[in-house]
């Protein structure tokens, strides 16, 4: 089918006028000859914009509703109606498009049915596969990015009929041809990939988190920014005036200084020092005040770090060493005068935003954003460098997929050092003009409870750690405003999740991700209901589907080949959120980072819905009898004969088979013996069971740290002293 030229530059220069639209990938597309077409569907204009930028004139499948949406449009491109449901009217609209690529044409169709409500990629109807079957016609996966919240496309639960926003980038992303007869779960990975490739290049030049931060400031000025159980308050434009002065501050006082260390809690006053020192055109590094001395100086030295923001409230609560080049909040707002404060609040309310954004917004969207070292559960914390665009790429997809209100208020509980507590609860809402309300020890339920009832906090994330202290300690009452409570960092247990639904009526969503990744791979999010139809959005024992922008392949261990939906192996995940590389390590960074991709070191499986479940860490697996035996399985299947109760689950040296298996556990009333034989009745294959002299009681487990994980590293030096007593007992 031919185009027609003069309506065709009517509806670009339409287009124009609400996108700047970029192709990339027209290579891809076969210069003659059949061929199918094969796109995620975001919003009503999709077929418009494939059908514009593609070489051909595809005649798209389309669902009998939007089909008479289209109208015209619809009719004149000489789209093909599909009924609802199975029978004649369905056969005849695949034989229609099985005829137009018999006679060489170009077939378009979109495998979800439905437009996408989050942005996710649904699952994908097998009516494609009876389109191509047996004509030879290669399929062309097609991804387009930009369009969520554009004309006709849904954006928090409605559907946009006027643009948020004119000019908004659009890419329309041709990828390379998979074989006719690929399974739909392999279509649906190369759709999701080139989804991975698109989010990368969507960003402007000069998008940055300080920038997102100003512009929030501008348009909520006289909303509720940030508050913290010290009873500090501030609003967006108070907020604003604080980071311009210290912005100011650490450029005429620290110049030569790229990167400033920040030694706070979570808190107003610490979120106030990250934006401010970004605003500076430096880097804020949290250091982990938990980590002790020589852990906290060795990030120091990393980072090449001469100035250590922090407060004379917090050093005087807590117990550290002497360190250089400390630097007291208190002390630098003493030496604000009252012509410099009243200079920097009128530049912040009347400097035009974009003005403002040059003053105090750093280049490229590409520099260096911050370093957070990774908690060292099961290794010597390493640091790792995220771009600007690494962390918004991830913000910007979170926000795609949870339907919020100006409204919504953030609770914080974990430390900004911790790359959810940073990215999450500290950079997504003043990105976004959302309040955010911190306390600084996320074990203290009571206190995190009276601050989200004081504030009708509305989104809460933490650890499973966590929230058992919540579920334990806070009532209905208190979390009755909360609208989002989701849980990362560990494997989320059954149990736990069952009993926060029961008592707070509201679902322990479970996510992933890690800070390499900057950090959110996956989520669950609510079932999207309207309209007649029910859009998944979470399965009980998944972490969700991989957001926007972020595509997961699952490898054999060993060979590196990609394994097919169902199957487990380890997970490797690309993505625009996928980091610059770990801090003066580049041999460890090219371990991890091949070819675009991160290995991620975790276990798990995506099946044929695009729900990802993972199953442990590859470092949590011990080889015996040359199986591969997975803690966690083992550790589920204990938890379940104890009622419930943790229990933890290491390995030791073992002279005879390589490991052997350790079970701790804290439960007083039930013998080693107990489990033991409980164990030897269930369905666990024999191999992966411990011997009765490795299962030990234990008072309690080592302290969780900071981030809520357990500290897997004390845990092995537990066990390896229980087994010294029980040798020395048996002996």
């Amino acid at each position: 089918m031919l185009k027609n030229a003069a309506l065709e530059v009517g509806l670009r220069a339409a287009l124009r006028g609400m996108y700047r639209v970029r192709v990339v990938g027209l290579e891809n597309l076969p210069p003659r000859g059949p061929a199918v077409l094969a796109s995620n569907h975001v919003s009503g204009l999709d077929v418009l914009l494939i059908w514009l930028y593609s070489r051909a004139a595809p005649r798209f499948l389309l669902p009998q509703a939007e089909y008479e949406w289209l109208g015209w449009v619809a009719r004149w491109m000489r789209a093909i109606p599909i009924p609802g449901g199975e029978g004649p009217g369905l056969g005849e609209a695949l034989q229609e498009a099985r005829g137009e690529l018999a006679r060489g044409g170009t077939v378009g169709v979109f495998p979800e049915g439905v437009i996408s409500r989050t942005g996710h990629l649904l699952p994908f109807s097998p009516d494609v596969s009876r389109v191509v079957a047996g004509t030879g016609a290669p399929v062309i996966p097609v991804y387009l990015e930009g369009l969520s919240g554009g004309l006709f496309s849904y954006w928090d639960g409605k559907l946009v009929r006027r643009p948020r926003r004119l000019r908004r980038p659009v890419i329309v992303q041709f990828g390379r041809a998979v074989a006719p007869n690929a399974t739909l779960s392999q279509l649906r990975h190369a759709i999701m990939e080139l989804g991975a490739v698109a989010a990368g290049r969507w960003h402007g030049p000069r998008d940055r988190l300080e920038r997102r931060f100003i512009a929030a400031a501008k348009r909520n000025w006289a909303q509720l920014a940030l508050a913290d159980s010290g009873g500090r308050q501030l609003s967006y434009g108070r907020a604003l005036t604080a980071s311009v002065l210290l912005a100011r501050w650490l450029r005429r006082m620290r110049p030569a200084e790229p990167m400033i260390g920040i030694l706070l809690p979570a808190c107003a006053a610490a979120a106030l020092a990250n934006m401010a020192v970004l605003m500076s055109g430096k880097v804020p590094v949290n250091l982990n005040f938990t980590a002790g001395r020589e852990a906290m100086q060795s990030a120091i030295d990393k980072c090449g770090l001469k100035t250590l923001l922090s407060s004379r409230q917090f050093l005087e609560k807590v117990s550290l060493p002497g360190l250089a080049g400390i630097v007291l909040l208190e002390d630098v707002s003493g030496t604000f005068t009252k012509l410099q404060k009243a200079a920097a609040a009128i530049a912040a309310r009347l400097t035009p935003g974009r003005v403002l954004e040059r003053l105090y917004g750093g280049r490229s969207v590409d520099e260096l954003a911050t370093v957070i070292f990774s908690s060292g559960s099961t290794a010597e914390p390493k640091g790792v460098m995220l771009s600007h665009r690494n962390i918004i790429s991830n913000l910007d997809s979170l926000r795609r997929i949870f339907i919020l209100s100006r409204r919504e208020c953030v609770v914080g509980v974990l430390p900004f050092f911790h790359v959810f507590g940073f990215t999450c609860t500290l950079c997504f809402p003043l990105a976004y003009g959302l309040a955010a309300v911190y306390h600084p020890n996320p074990t203290e339920a009571r206190a995190v409870g009276e601050l989200t009832a004081r504030y009708q906090g509305t989104l809460l994330i933490a650890t499973p750690t966590f929230f058992g202290h919540y579920l334990r300690r806070c009532s209905p009452q208190e979390f009755s405003s909360l609208r989002y409570a989701i849980s990362g960092g560990e494997k989320l247990p059954r149990a736990l999740a069952c009993a926060f639904q029961d008592k707070f009526g509201l679902p322990l969503l479970e996510g992933y991700g890690t800070t390499e990744l900057s950090p959110v791979v996956a989520v669950n999010v609510p079932d999207l209901e309207g309209e007649g139809l029910v859009q998944q959005g979470h399965k009980p024992g998944s972490v969700g589907r991989p957001i926007p922008g972020v595509a997961v392949r699952v490898l054999e261990p060993s060979t590196g080949e990609a394994l097919p939906a169902g199957a487990e192996g380890m997970l490797a995940v690309r993505g625009p959120g996928c980091m610059l590389g770990y801090l003066g390590n580049p041999q460890r960074t090219a371990e991890v980072l091949r070819e675009g991709w991160y290995l991620t070191g975790d276990i798990g499986a995506l099946d044929e819905e695009g729900f990802l479940y993972v199953s442990d860490r590859l470092s949590r697996f011990s080889k015996i009898g040359g199986e591969m035996v997975p803690h966690m399985r083992l550790e589920e299947q204990i938890s379940q004969l104890l009622d419930g109760t943790p229990c933890v689950v290491t390995s030791l040296p073992d002279p005879e088979r390589g490991e052997r298996l350790v079970v701790l556990y804290t439960r007083r009333d039930v013998s080693p013996a107990e489990i033991w034989s409980s164990l030897q009745r269930s369905s666990l294959p024999k191999l992966w069971l411990p011997k009765r002299e490795n299962i030990c009681w234990v008072e309690e487990f080592p302290p969780p740290l900071p981030s809520g994980k357990l500290d897997l590293r004390r845990v092995k030096q537990l066990a390896a002293e229980c087994m010294k007593r029980s040798d020395a007992g048996r002996g």
